[in-house]
């Protein structure tokens, strides 16, 4: 079946070839006169009249379809009336006598009405170098030490060279929010004038009527602290559109650049992915730009603001956590060990993004990687020490152990010295013999005790004494103790010093106190100005001189 532009063409050709009247043209084409003239007078159909058929039986039922409708915009999307169900209830609940596609049709045309019409055309805007910048979180999945894991992608994109910064965060919460603004900036190296947000609760503790909002009061700080003005879109899906290029960019990013899913080992590891994702996308272009987004990059960037002197502190200060008698402090639902010495005691803890910081009097006394899993625990070894030396028999099974052999921080080394320890001084004095050389590697730099242990495993020496003495002095770059040989100091060997002469010297001295001649002892008495000034007075002689006097 041909169409009636080839009709058309047909009877076009048939009256210029042959010239055929429009009587025999209709004829022969089985048309009606009137669609020849129209063939003889255009070349192109004319549209066919679209006539609105009456509906008289949906004409009562028009204001309650309408109530529906209208209704489900303040609904959730997934949950509202499909025009299917319209007709369903229409029938089922009001017994209506009307066809389902008379109610499809009527449906669509009040949802069209609704849409707003022209309100719903985007208005093409200009982007003045370094006058804007968009920011938002979306989500992102990653497999994180073989657990698939979500997370939150933070964006913030230049609105004039399209130039984004992303960074993965574990949570929403305003340390994540103030930390990406933080990165953001000194990725870009300057900050734009005014950055467009949503209505998260980071920055908008109430919104009020139009555009106004009350402003979370350490978001102002952070504004303040960089210089910037910030605006805030409309709450719902309208203020989407208000910010579409930042919308645009969470998807694309995640399509080119995390599609297969990453398999990571952190949250750290997962964000250096992320940035050299950034630097390559500095040679993709934009749409039909005629650069590419690290040339327009170059020359917006003199256009920032200048950055201050410091960056703004992210961090959330949580005053009074108390350490529990596992030397543990809970925050944010996971526990993360302190020293055993603050147990029972309260501490303040300094919440960042990626770390969390525990301080007592004014001192940090532990910090830990900021977990994403919610009721676990991070614990420490070194803040168990002090316990073990005590408790030798609790470090085999303990948590900060197995923890640290899963980090790498207890090695194999340390093992093995342990093992020797244990063998030849028994399990509680080889333990505390190795809690003596972990205490060690508060103060010594852990390459020169994991080469001293060695060197003592293989020398066969357990002692802690020794592998302290040994990791100082390979700290301190000093060569090793020569060792001589037996026998090769026998030149300076002297003989035994014999002591004849002093027990001769202590009988003359005997002999003379009992008041005997020297020639009992085979001498000659000497005068009395050749004796000794000293001379051995009898006990009972002092004691009767005394008496007299």
């Amino acid at each position: 079946m041909r169409s009636r532009v080839e009709l058309f063409e047909s009877i076009r050709r048939d009256s210029r070839l042959e010239g055929m009247g429009i009587r025999a043209l209709a004829k022969r084409y089985r048309v009606h006169r009137r669609t020849v003239r129209q063939a003889l007078s255009s070349a192109v159909p004319p549209e066919r009249k679209q006539h609105q058929r009456p509906s008289p039986v949906l004409e009562a039922w028009k204001p309650l379809i309408a109530a529906w409708v209208t209704a489900d915009e303040a609904l959730p999307r997934k949950q509202r009336h499909t025009a299917h169900r319209v007709w369903q209830r229409l029938v089922a609940e009001h017994g209506a006598q009307v066809g389902e596609s008379t109610v499809r049709k009527h449906v669509a045309r009040l949802r069209r009405e609704l849409g707003g019409g022209v309100a719903c055309v985007s208005v093409p805007q200009v982007h003045h170098p370094g006058a804007e910048a968009e920011v938002d979180f979306a989500e992102l999945w990653a497999w994180l030490e073989g657990t698939l894991t979500k997370l939150w992608l933070f964006t913030m994109r230049l609105s004039a060279s399209g130039r984004a910064f992303h960074a993965a965060f574990a949570t929403q919460a305003q340390e994540a929010f103030f930390e990406g603004h933080v990165l953001g900036f000194a990725h870009f190296g300057g900050v734009p004038r005014r950055v467009r947000y949503d209505n998260l609760k980071p920055a908008v503790a109430r919104i009020l009527q139009g555009r106004n909002r009350i402003e979370n009061e350490r978001f102002v700080t952070l504004r303040s602290h960089y210089g910037y003005d910030s605006f805030f879109c409309q709450p719902g899906l309208k203020g989407a559109h208000e910010k579409g290029g930042v919308e645009g960019e969470g998807g694309r990013f995640r399509r080119r650049h995390l599609v297969p899913i990453p398999q990571v080992g952190s949250v750290g590891e997962l964000n250096q992915h992320l940035a050299a994702a950034d630097v390559a996308d500095d040679a993709r272009r934009v749409g039909h730009r005629p650069h590419t987004v690290g040339e327009d990059f170059a020359a917006e960037r003199p256009h920032l603001l200048p950055l201050p002197a410091e960056p703004f502190d992210a961090a959330r200060f949580l005053p009074a956590h108390r350490v529990d008698h596992k030397a543990r402090v809970c925050v944010r639902q996971h526990h993360y060990s302190v020293p055993a010495r603050f147990a029972g005691r309260r501490v303040n803890v300094r919440l960042g993004a990626t770390f969390i910081e525990v301080r007592a009097g004014g001192q940090v006394v532990a910090r830990h990687e900021r977990s994403v899993a919610k009721g676990g625990e991070s614990l420490v070894l070194d803040h168990y020490l002090e316990v073990l030396v005590r408790k030798p028999g609790a470090l085999p099974g303990a948590t900060a152990l197995a923890q640290a052999r899963e980090q790498g921080a207890f090695t194999p080394t340390h093992e093995a010295f342990w093992t020797a320890a244990r063998r030849r001084h028994g399990d509680a004095a080889g333990t505390r013999a190795l809690v003596e050389v972990l205490l060690a590697h508060r103060h010594l730099p852990t390459d020169a005790l994991i080469q001293a242990m060695r060197q003592a495993v293989d020398a066969g020496v357990t002692q802690a004494a020794v592998v302290l003495v040994e990791a100082r002095r390979i700290a301190d770059c000093q060569p090793p103790a020569q060792v001589i040989p037996i026998g090769a100091l026998q030149r300076f060997d002297r003989p035994t010093p014999a002591l004849a002469g002093y027990d001769a010297l202590l009988d003359e001295a005997t002999a003379a106190g009992r008041g005997q001649p020297a020639e009992h002892l085979g001498g000659t008495e000497e005068p009395a100005h050749h004796r000794s000034h000293l001379e051995v007075v009898p006990a009972d002689a002092s004691k009767a001189e005394g008496m007299g006097a």
